[in-house]
């Protein structure tokens, strides 16, 4: 499988990321750190749920109002369910012991210059690189 790079949808889909981000912060003085948002609309709920419900709302809904607009989201899953079974389990690990998400340390973390969020980034963008390497030339897989 190939992998198409789409800048002009990847520099929109930042801009909309980044903006969501300052909107909160402005707003609410919150953090875009989607697993700490899930986390507080899981009972017990948080006495702030609302705001909670309503980001993830948006983040759910917006893919299907894009396709609603015409746009169209390409995209290939090469693996089985129980793969991305695992793949969901191990990225939740990962998010518990490094302390947040890739939206809360990689977005606004860097942006807030925090050495803990630059340090989790590293780590987890080097992950991601050397996994993609280890899959697509070593095992031979297509991911």
């Amino acid at each position: 499988m190939e992998t198409s790079f789409t800048p002009v949808m990847s520099f929109a889909g930042g801009v909309l990321i980044g903006l969501a981000a300052v909107l909160l912060m402005a707003v609410n003085g919150r953090i875009a750190g989607m697993t700490g948002i899930l986390a507080g609309i899981i009972p017990p709920l948080s006495s702030d749920w609302a705001w909670r419900l309503a980001f993830l709302a948006g983040a759910a809904v917006a893919p299907v109002v894009m396709i609603a607009a015409g746009g169209v989201i390409d995209y290939a899953v090469p693996v089985s369910l129980p793969v991305l079974a695992i793949g969901g389990l191990i990225v939740g690990i990962g998010v518990y012991f490094g302390a947040g998400c890739t939206s809360g340390h990689g977005v606004c973390g860097i942006a807030r210059l925090s050495p803990r969020s630059i340090a989790a980034t590293l780590t987890f963008m080097l992950t991601a690189g050397l996994t993609v390497y280890a899959v697509r030339h070593l095992a031979g897989g297509a991911a």
